[in-house]
C-alpha cells in the first residue's frame, strides 16, 4: 500500500482531472504505470453506491488496526490519500463511458480530496422522506410530502434549484403521470434541506412515488401508495345504455344497471352488504294521473362489476316519470320515461320492429303545431318507419298531404301529457328543436313512443350514450366494408400541389381501393411510408381542403378562432368536384378510424355548426348564428330579439354588399318578402329565414356534393345517429392539447413573488388536466373549447395571464381578450378548487365579457 501512494505522488501530474486526460491522450498505454492503475480501478466497483462505500469500508478498516497498533502520521496520510485516488479517479473514468450514472457522484469526485474525507456531499441513500398522511387515501385531496437532504457524512444538506432532484408521481396503476408541486427550502433556515411536494391524485388504484437524486432513487424509492375512488358524484353516475324512453312489458321485471362513479370518473366500489336504497331514491309518477306509484321496484348490487341495478315491475299499462337521484341530487341521465305495455302490443311492436316495416300507421288528432293550438282538431295518420316520423292528412280521404317529417334520430324527442280534457285520450308531444312543434292525441300513443324508440335503439346500437354509439357506428362501418381488403395501395402525389394530385392519383379508384391502406410517396422525397406519411398526407391535404385562406371554406369570422362554412362565393377555379373531394377525404377518415386507434385519422377542421347539422340532415334555425357568426348575432339577431320590431324598417329580405359597400343584390326570404315588415309576432320567422337563406340555402349544392363523397363509406343513416356537436367529436376529435405550445405561445402581466408562486401552480394544475377539462378551460377563457388548426400560436390575442388585485376569490375570464385573471391564494389546495370550479361551473358570474 505505501509503495502505491510513493509511485501516485511521482508522476507529474496535479489533479484527478490531470490524471484523466493523460489515460485518455494514451490509448496505447506506453507508460508503465497506466496498465497496472487501470487494473487497481478495474478492481473496484462500478456501481455509484459501491463507490462511495469504499471510503466507508476503508476507514472502519483503520479504525479496527488503529486498536492494535499506533499509526504515525505520514501513514495516516498516505491511506488517505490511497483512498480518494483510487475512489476519485475511478469515478471520474467510469463517468465518460456511461458507467457511472449517477450525476451527483460525478459532481461528487469533482469536489477534491477534502470533500471525500469529510463526506460533504449530497448521499440519497441517507435522503428521508415523510409523507404526510395515512393510508389509503381518497382521490381528489390534495397531499403533502416532505424530503429532507442529508450529506455522507450524516449532516443537512441545503437544497437547491441546481442540484439534480427529480420527483415523479405516476397514478392509476401507472398509466397517468401526476404534475406536482415543489418548493425548495423556505425563510425559515431549519428547513433549508427540506423540500415540500404537493399533488392531487385523481385516479384511483396504486401510485408510484419516485424521488431521485440524478438518476439515483433516494432511500426507499420508488413508494407504493393506494389511493380509493371517492363518493358517488351524481353528474358522473349514471344509467349505462341509456335511453330517454324505457320500454317495459306489464307484470315483467326490467333491469336498468346504474354504474357509480366519483367525480373524477372512477368506478366505485360496491359493497354487498350496503342497501342501495339507503343513498339511492327513485320517484315514479303515473303521467295520466300524476300520482306517485310506490313499490314497484328494488334494487339489486352486483359488486364484481361495480354496478347495481334498478329492477321495475310495474303492473298497470301507461307511461310513467321517472326520476332517480342520489343523496337528494338528480343522477345525470336519471330522470326518464318509461312506457309500459300490455303483452299483446310489446309483442306488436317488437314484430314490427324486426321485419323494419315500412307500413305501420296511428291515427291521430293534431291540437298544436309549433305552440298554437288549432281552432279544431285535425285528424291525421302518423306513420313510423325505421328512418322517420312522418304526419299526414288525407284531402277527400283520398290525397295525402305530408304535413311534417321528423327524422328517427337522438334529437327527436317526446313529450308526454296527460288526457286531454276535450278529446280524452294521451297526449303526445314531438320536436326536434328546429322544426316546429307538434302536439297530438292518440289513443295508441304509448305504441307509436315504444316503436319509434325501439326502432332508434336498434339504429343507434342499444344506447343514446355517445361512447356507446361510437362503438356502435365504428363496428357498423367495420361490417359494411368487411368484404373489402385493407391492403396496401401506392399512392405518389404533389407537396406542392397536394390537392390536384392528390385528387389525380384518387381519380380512378373504387369503393374498395378507398378501403385499402394508402402508402404516400411525396415527389422528390425520400422515405418510406410505415403510416408517418400518410398521417402527414392526411393532415396537409386536410389543410388545403378546409384552410379559408385556399378559398373552399371561408370564415364568417374573420379571424383564425371562426369555423369553417362552405364557401358560396368561391373563386371560379374551385369547382363543386372538390366538395366531393373533400366528403370523400372524410369519408376515408372515419373509416380509417373505425379500424382501432393505430388507424386513427382526425380532419384537421373546424366546421360550423349549421354545416354539421345540414349534413346529418336537421333544419337549420337563428340559433345557430350565436356559434357560427358570433358578431352578426350580437349586432343584428339579438338586437332583434329583445327589441321592439313596430318601428324598425325591416323586410323579409335580405341585401348583399360588395367589399366597397355597394349594394350587389336584395334577396326576398321568403315569396313576397320584399313587402313583408318584420313586426313582433313574425321576427322569430324572420330569424330562422334568414339563417335559412345565409348558412343553408347559398351552399345547398356545396352540401350536397360533399355528402354525396361522405357517403361514398359512410351511410347516411350511421352518421344520423350522432347530433351536430357529437359529429364534430367523431370527425375531428376534442383537440390535442399541448402543454408545451401553450407555455410557448401565452403573455403574462403581473411580476410579483406571489403571482409568480400562482403561476407555477397553474402550470402544475393544467398538467393535470384531462382534455376534457382543458377544453373547458379554453371555454371559460377564450369562448370556444377548440384551439386554430396551428395550436396556442394562432389565438388572436394571445392567451393571457393575469395577475388579479383579490385573494381567495375565483379566477375571472375577459373572452373578448383571451385573458384568465388569477387572484392570489394561500396554498396549492385553494388554487386548484377555484380554478376547477370556476371552469366547471359556467360563464355566469365569472366576469365573462
Amino acid at each position: 500500500m505505501p509503495r502505491c501512494c510513493r509511485t501516485f505522488n511521482e508522476f507529474p501530474f496535479e489533479s484527478l482531472e490531470e490524471l484523466v486526460r493523460t489515460v485518455r491522450s494514451d490509448p496505447g498505454h506506453k507508460e508503465a504505470w497506466i496498465p497496472e492503475l487501470l487494473h487497481a480501478v478495474g478492481l473496484l466497483p462500478h456501481s455509484p453506491e459501491a463507490l462511495w462505500a469504499v471510503t466507508d469500508r476503508i476507514w472502519q478498516q483503520i479504525f479496527i488496526e488503529q486498536q492494535e497498533k499506533t499509526w504515525a502520521f505520514g501513514d495516516m496520510l498516505g491511506v488517505s490519500l490511497l483512498a480518494c485516488v483510487l475512489v476519485g479517479v475511478a469515478s471520474l473514468m467510469l463517468a465518460p463511458a456511461g458507467l457511472l450514472c449517477d450525476q451527483s457522484a460525478a459532481a461528487a469526485a469533482k469536489l477534491g480530496f477534502l470533500s471525500y474525507l469529510t463526506g460533504k456531499y449530497l448521499s440519497p441513500s441517507n435522503c428521508k422522506v415523510d409523507f404526510d398522511w395515512t393510508e389509503p387515501q381518497v382521490v381528489g385531496s390534495t397531499l403533502t410530502f416532505f424530503i429532507r437532504f442529508f450529506q455522507r457524512n450524516g449532516r443537512s444538506y441545503p437544497i437547491c434549484d441546481e442540484d439534480p432532484l427529480l420527483v415523479e408521481v405516476v397514478a392509476g396503476n401507472g398509466a397517468h403521470k401526476v404534475a406536482c408541486s415543489v418548493e425548495l427550502g423556505g425563510t425559515d433556515p431549519s428547513l433549508a434541506n427540506q423540500a415540500r411536494v404537493q399533488f392531487t391524485v385523481r385516479r384511483a388504484g396504486l401510485c408510484h412515488v419516485s424521488v431521485l437524486i440524478g438518476m439515483v432513487h433516494v432511500r426507499g424509492s420508488p413508494f407504493i401508495k393506494n389511493f380509493l375512488p371517492g363518493r358517488p358524484d351524481p353528474q358522473k353516475t349514471g344509467f349505462i345504455h341509456h335511453s330517454c324512453t324505457v320500454v317495459c312489458t306489464q307484470d315483467e321485471p326490467h333491469h336498468l344497471f346504474l354504474e357509480p362513479r366519483d367525480k373524477y370518473n372512477n368506478a366505485c366500489a360496491i359493497d354487498s352488504s350496503t342497501d342501495p336504497s339507503d343513498e339511492y331514491s327513485v320517484d315514479i309518477v303515473e303521467v295520466s294521473t300524476n300520482r306517485p306509484v310506490p313499490s314497484c321496484y328494488h334494487w339489486e348490487s352486483h359488486p364484481e362489476n361495480s354496478r347495481i341495478a334498478l329492477v321495475l315491475k310495474l303492473d298497470r299499462v301507461g307511461c310513467y316519470q321517472v326520476s332517480v337521484s342520489y343523496r337528494g341530487t338528480s343522477l345525470s341521465n336519471g330522470d326518464f320515461h318509461v312506457i309500459v305495455l300490455s303483452r299483446s302490443d310489446a309483442a306488436l311492436v317488437r314484430k314490427n320492429v324486426a321485419k323494419k316495416s315500412h307500413n305501420i300507421w296511428y291515427e291521430a288528432k293534431l291540437i298544436a303545431m309549433n305552440c298554437e293550438k288549432l281552432a279544431k282538431p285535425k285528424k291525421v295518420f302518423v306513420y313510423v318507419s325505421p328512418k322517420q316520423l312522418t304526419i299526414k292528412e288525407y284531402m277527400l280521404r283520398i290525397i295525402p298531404k305530408r304535413l311534417i317529417t321528423f327524422r328517427l334520430c337522438p334529437s327527436t324527442k317526446f313529450q308526454f301529457k296527460g288526457s286531454n280534457n276535450l278529446e280524452g285520450e294521451p297526449v303526445l308531444v314531438v320536436d326536434d328543436g328546429c322544426q316546429p312543434q307538434v302536439e297530438m292525441v292518440c289513443e295508441e300513443r304509448d305504441v307509436i313512443a315504444a316503436t319509434f324508440t325501439q326502432f332508434l335503439l336498434k339504429n343507434i346500437g342499444g344506447s343514446e350514450t355517445f361512447k356507446d354509439k361510437l362503438e356502435f357506428f365504428y363496428g357498423e362501418v367495420r361490417k359494411l366494408h368487411q368484404k373489402h381488403y385493407h391492403d396496401k395501395l401506392q399512392l405518389k402525389v404533389s407537396r406542392d400541389k397536394i390537392l390536384e394530385s392528390s385528387m389525380k392519383a384518387t381519380k380512378n379508384l373504387s369503393t374498395g381501393d378507398w378501403c385499402k391502406s394508402f402508402e404516400i410517396t411525396f415527389v422528390g422525397e425520400q422515405g418510406l411510408d410505415w403510416g408517418g406519411l400518410r398521417r402527414e398526407w392526411f393532415e396537409v391535404l386536410c389543410s388545403a381542403l378546409f384552410d379559408p385562406e385556399n378559398l373552399l371554406f371561408h370564415r364568417f369570422k374573420n379571424d383564425k378562432q371562426g369555423l369553417v362554412h362552405p364557401n358560396p362565393r368561391r373563386p371560379s377555379h374551385l369547382k363543386l368536384k372538390h366538395y366531393e373531394y373533400a366528403g370523400r377525404i372524410v369519408s376515408k377518415c372515419l373509416y380509417e378510424s373505425s379500424l382501432g386507434s393505430g388507424y386513427r385519422q382526425l380532419v384537421r377542421a373546424r366546421f360550423s355548426r349549421s354545416f354539421l347539422a345540414q349534413l346529418i340532415g336537421l333544419r337549420v334555425h337563428y340559433k345557430y348564428f350565436e356559434q357560427d357568426d358570433p358578431d352578426l348575432y350580437v349586432t343584428k339577431i339579438k338586437y332583434i330579439l329583445e327589441n321592439d320590431m313596430e318601428d324598425m324598417e325591416l323586410y323579409f329580405c335580405e341585401e348583399e354588399y360588395t367589399s366597397t359597400g355597394q349594394l350587389l343584390k336584395t334577396t326576398e326570404l321568403i315569396p313576397g318578402g320584399s313587402r313583408i315588415r318584420v313586426n313582433n309576432q313574425n321576427k322569430l320567422m324572420y330569424l330562422d329565414a334568414l339563417a335559412q337563406y345565409r348558412l343553408a340555402t347559398s351552399v345547398r349544392e356545396e352540401v350536397e356534393h360533399f355528402l354525396k363523397g361522405l357517403n361514398e363509406l359512410i351511410p347516411e343513416n350511421l352518421l344520423c345517429i350522432f347530433d351536430e356537436n357529437e359529429l364534430e367529436l367523431l370527425m375531428c376529435g376534442t383537440g390535442q392539447f399541448s402543454i408545451a405550445d401553450f407555455k410557448a405561445n401565452h403573455t403574462v402581466s403581473g411580476f410579483s413573488f406571489e403571482f409568480r408562486k400562482v403561476l407555477d401552480w397553474f402550470w402544475t394544475a393544467v398538467s393535470n388536466f384531462t382534455e376534457e377539462e382543458m377544453a373547458r378551460l379554453l371555454q371559460f377563457t377564450t369562448g370556444c373549447s377548440q384551439l386554430p388548426p396551428g395550436g396556442f400560436a394562432e389565438l388572436n390575442p394571445r392567451f393571457h395571464l393575469s395577475s388579479a388585485p383579490t385573494f381567495g376569490s375565483l379566477p375571472t375570464a375577459h373572452t373578448c381578450f383571451n385573458q384568465l385573471c388569477l387572484p392570489d391564494y394561500d396554498s396549492y389546495e385553494q388554487f386548484e378548487r377555484a380554478l376547477r370550479l370556476s371552469i366547471n361551473e359556467g360563464t355566469e358570474g365569472f366576469g365573462m365579457i
